[in-house]
């Protein structure tokens, strides 16, 4: 049905999300001790590092999850003819993604409506103000 492009999050270096977090003084004393001793080029590729290791830990775990929830793992793009398609077919999308799932700009919030039953992203989900305000209620 939709022309759906998976890609590794990862390699899109662009398509970044920013995160903020908390950490105590001694912990972000010895983090900026590693970046001055040169193990790493700043903060944040210290947690970006640190983040990778631990999902690579848990890879086995996330693969199992993904396959038993029938989740897409990665970008998922719908294009206004993606979406055209669906409503003419008579079916309704239910996109489940881990990564990134995106709507095109030139989606109608009406298009959208006609050809979306849920939305459930853990990442981002970008689509047009009015896009994300009419799907809304349709977002788990």
């Amino acid at each position: 049905m939709a022309e759906n492009k998976l890609t590794d999050p990862r390699a899109r270096v662009g398509e970044t999300e920013k995160m903020t977090i908390n950490l105590g003084v001694v912990d972000l004393g010895q983090v900026d001790l590693l970046v001055q001793e040169g193990f790493y080029s700043n903060r944040s590729d210290l947690i970006r590092t640190a983040v990778r290791n631990l999902l690579a830990s848990h890879a086995d775990t996330l693969r199992q999850t993904v396959a038993r929830r029938m989740l897409m793992l990665g970008l998922q793009h719908l294009s206004r003819t993606d979406l055209e398609r669906a409503v003419a077919a008579g079916q309704q999308l239910n996109i489940q993604v881990v990564g990134l799932a995106r709507i095109a700009d030139d989606v109608s919030p009406e298009l959208a409506l006609a050809a979306i039953a849920s939305v459930s992203v853990l990442g981002a989900f970008h689509a047009s103000a009015a896009v994300r305000q009419a799907l809304a209620g349709r977002m788990l």
